[in-house]
């Protein structure tokens, strides 16, 4: 297991970035199946989604806890554009799952269910703050976060046709 390093992210760092680019992709399939297909199958992905969900903000408090804890150990960013992008990835990271679970705790509708295990207890009525904070961010600010992963992943297809190949650093490389 090697350590994140100024010019390497190490495994812990690389596991949790990679296993969260899985999660997002179910995310993004799931939000993109429910806007695209009006069939009634559709509605079996709500507890896939939450479950990813719940991962997935489970995944963003560990990471940003691992992410403090070697602050100084782990390659700099390239930039101030750079830096605010991060940043702001990591604050929609762990804003949008949370306003879902708001919005699953106040909805009235029972329990969050994680695979079929019940990891929250819900209000037994509809708090309306709760239900309209989600209905009214969830899903936008999910969307954001989407188009701000394309511009990450951007980035590096542009670092590397500049030269500055800085996806080793997350693969783990050593080249």
């Amino acid at each position: 297991m090697t350590p994140d390093s100024s010019r390497y992210y190490g495994t812990v760092s690389r596991l949790l970035h990679w296993l969260m680019a899985v999660c997002f992709v179910v995310m993004l399939v799931t939000a993109i199946i429910w806007n695209l297909t009006e069939a009634d199958w559709v509605g079996s992905l709500y507890g896939l989604h939450k479950s990813f969900g719940f991962i997935l903000m489970v995944l963003i408090v560990v990471r940003i806890l691992w992410a403090a804890a070697n602050m100084g150990k782990r390659p700099p960013a390239d930039s101030a554009a750079a830096k605010l992008g991060h940043l702001a990835l990591y604050a929609l990271m762990l804003f949008v799952p949370l306003v879902g679970m708001i919005r699953q705790y106040g909805s009235g509708r029972g329990p969050l269910k994680v695979f079929g295990l019940q990891v929250m207890q819900g209000t037994p009525e509809k708090v309306e703050w709760m239900a309209n904070l989600g209905n009214m961010l969830h899903g936008k600010m999910a969307w954001l976060l989407f188009v701000l992963v394309a511009g990450h992943i951007a980035m590096v297809i542009v670092h590397r046709m500049q030269g500055n190949d800085v996806l080793p650093r997350m693969l783990g490389r050593r080249s």
